[in-house]
């Protein structure tokens, strides 16, 4: 995606800028701007009050009608197994990791519509939508416009993030219809010791449903109002009789959007972007499984028109919309061996991804892009060593095809054409090892080499004790790396951008101390404190000869927070979980805070049982007052979600009714510096219905 930045200066959102916007003087007014922290108590008591008395409410019809909730004991829930922090089984408790899971039945809940509303519901986690994308930001730092290279985004063990972008697609581009997500895991902090590339921040991995789970055929319809959103679903399941386990879905969705008036600050244009927010979205998937075989194929295409003229085209001009198609597949291979001491994994693995965008400055420009790779991994997990779980394994990518281009659709002379290619190879091992009954380290070590920043090192490492039964202690440390994308570190267009191809790769050094405690009424708590330093920060800055944007390296971000979450369930089937997190992100040197950083968030999550068989979720959340890039304050907010729902409307048929922004709150999230906007205003009210029928 071609960053065509104006160099000249710019009214930007009413500030007058003598700069382009970008990382060269971000820094800069980072330390200028103090962070204060917005409050909107009476919001938020109003909501949280509602939540309350829809607890109490919901538990006591819920006693008297003997509904039953489709939920798990608290204790179930805590002990679900993860496969994402080490490549094998581990219960929460063993995992080097303040790890958090998203299960199936909290999506139909909570009813929400991409990945982003799933994990953003989690402690220090929060969503920027910019029209176009949203983009995932973690524990204070989501820079506007950054692609979320920083996390890892997996399906069933298979990266979906890119070789050319890096980005992690949480929005509707995520190739994934959520209605076929078992759960989803979200290990926060260095994942580089397992994964390298990309897990710096964050992993994500989407565990999908099985075949056997469903056991027929689903098909679903929804409808969104008003910004007439459609979508539909058909899904086949089965296990087979000679045992072969068959899951094939397709879904697609339109979006009519909806006509806002934007202005387009220095163009001088202002106006409805009537037409301009239209979306479409197609996908497929298919599993299919047999003894220690399965393998999997995900598909999408999807086309959003962008209302914002990014990159500072030509505002409210009809062109082709922004594409993104994806195909990932995989073959897997699982099996035991010496009486199940020894596990042996492997896949092979292959993607694809197409970006395809025109933009008008007076003629049409068009920006393709594709990614071609393929690679395989293979590891080995022994126990067979008392008091030890070793891990080892290799996995090896190659890139071999990464291109990108600007053409100049009226003057093919001008037409700048990139070709990269590439490859990785890393190493990894870890140990488990059991100190003591209730005490045991975590240590580990992957070493990866590319033909660009050469080879580097993550190590990991923690001390997990179990003081009590119901209370663990964990202090880990983890580093990991990201080199250059083949967009940050390649990509030229003579007019805006140059190339930067001694672009250094970035690391971060994360400190966590992570306290969980179990009270025998139903209740856990969890305290998180950690302090990461990200060094060596890739970001858009100006090169000092041409005065053109270019990618740089040597930035550095310090980030620290506490988090502090609860989950209470109750034995009539309700179940209440809240977090409230303090994170400030900021360069060590400087002060100040980075831009599109709340300073404090606040997350609550309530499932009631109705009479009758319905059910309520009801979700806030509390964002604080964000800073944008022009040095001004986006004011904090409280955004409410509720959800009804039944499984018992009719044998085999499911309603679910959601209210998006309850109360109709008004906010805005920061712009980027590719964008007239400083600011964009995100949806108000709006209602969706959604009809599933089993057979």
């Amino acid at each position: 995606m071609p960053r065509m930045l104006q160099l000249e200066p710019v009214t930007v959102g009413g500030v007058f800028s003598e700069e382009p916007r970008g990382a060269g003087v971000l820094l800069e007014r980072c330390a200028a701007v103090r962070p204060r922290l917005s409050r909107r108590r009476s919001a938020f008591g109003l909501a949280l009050a509602l939540a309350m008395w829809m607890a109490w409410s919901g538990a006591a019809h819920a006693a008297e009608a003997g509904a039953d909730l489709t939920t798990l004991s608290l204790e179930q829930l805590l002990d679900i197994p993860i496969v994402g922090a080490s490549k094998y089984e581990q219960k929460p408790a063993d995992v080097a990791s303040a790890v958090r899971v998203i299960s199936r039945q909290d999506i139909k809940t909570f009813g929400w519509r991409t990945l982003g509303d799933a994990l953003s519901s989690l402690p220090g986690v929060h969503t920027t939508y910019d029209r176009q994308y949203q983009y995932l930001g973690t524990r204070g730092f989501g820079l506007p416009g950054d692609l979320t290279a920083r996390v890892l985004i997996m399906v069933n063990g298979n990266r979906v993030n890119d070789p050319l972008y890096d980005g992690a697609p949480v929005g509707h581009d995520f190739p994934l219809d959520l209605d076929l997500i078992e759960r989803i895991e979200f290990i926060p902090g260095p994942g580089g010791a397992v994964y390298g590339q990309n897990a710096m921040f964050g992993v994500v991995n989407v565990i999908t449903r099985t075949g056997a789970s469903l056991n027929g055929a689903e098909v679903s319809v929804s409808y969104q109002h008003p910004n007439t959103s459609r979508s539909g679903r058909a899904t086949f399941g089965k296990l087979l009789d000679n045992g072969v386990d068959v899951l094939v879905s397709i879904s697609g969705l339109s979006a009519d959007g909806k006509n806002r008036f934007y202005d387009y600050g220095a163009s001088g244009i202002s106006g409805v972007a009537a037409g301009l927010d239209t979306e479409r979205d197609q996908e497929f998937f298919a599993r299919v499984s047999r003894g220690a075989w399965s393998a999997d194929i995900v598909q999408s295409d999807r086309a959003k028109r962008d209302p914002t003229a990014a990159y500072f085209s030509d505002p409210l001009v009809r062109t082709r919309p922004a594409s993104d198609r994806y195909v990932l597949g995989q073959l897997q291979f699982h099996d035991r061996y010496a009486d199940g001491t020894l596990s042996v994994s492997g896949r092979v693995f292959a993607g694809r991804y197409r970006f395809g965008v025109n933009y008008s400055y007076g003629t049409l420009v068009s920006a393709p892009a594709r990614a071609n790779w393929y690679g395989t991994e293979w590891h080995v997990v022994s126990t067979a060593v008392a008091g030890h779980t070793l891990m080892a394994g290799v996995e090896a990518q190659d890139n071999t095809t990464v291109r990108q281009a600007t053409l100049d659709l009226a003057q093919p002379a001008n037409d700048v054409r990139i070709d990269s290619s590439g490859h990785r190879i890393g190493v990894f091992a870890q140990d488990e090892w059991r100190l003591a009954d209730t005490l045991s380290a975590t240590l580990g070590l992957r070493v990866d080499h590319n033909n660009f920043t050469g080879t580097r090192g993550s190590p990991r490492a923690g001390l997990i004790w179990q003081a009590t039964p119901g209370t663990t202690m964990k202090l880990l440390y983890g580093q990991a790396h990201r080199a250059p994308n083949a967009y940050e570190r390649d990509y030229r267009d003579g007019n805006s951008q140059v190339a930067n191809p001694s672009l250094r790769g970035e690391t971060v050094e994360a400190w966590d101390w992570v306290l969980d405690h179990r009270f025998d009424h139903g209740l856990a708590v969890r305290a998180s404190l950690y302090r990461w330093t990200t060094q060596d920060m890739i970001a858009l800055g100006i090169e000092p000869v041409s005065r053109l944007s270019q990618y740089q390296s040597g930035g550095s971000i310090r980030t620290q927070g506490l988090e502090l979450s609860a989950d209470k369930v109750w034995a009539q089937g309700a179940r209440l979980g809240g977090s409230v997190s303090l994170q400030e992100a900021d360069p060590p040197h400087g002060g100040g805070r980075l831009p599109n950083s709340p300073y404090f968030l606040g997350k609550l999550n309530l499932s009631v049982p109705l009479a009758w068989g319905w059910q309520a979720g009801y979700e806030l959340q509390y964002d604080s007052k964000r800073m944008s890039l022009a040095g001004n304050d986006l004011g904090g907010y409280a955004v409410s979600n509720l959800t009804l729902g039944t499984a018992k409307l009719a044998d085999g048929v499911e309603l679910w009714l959601s209210v998006y922004n309850l109360f109709d709150r008004r906010y805005a999230h920061p712009g980027s510096e590719i964008n007239w906007q400083n600011a964009f205003e995100q949806d108000g009210r709006s209602v969706s219905a959604k009809l599933v029928v089993r057979f």
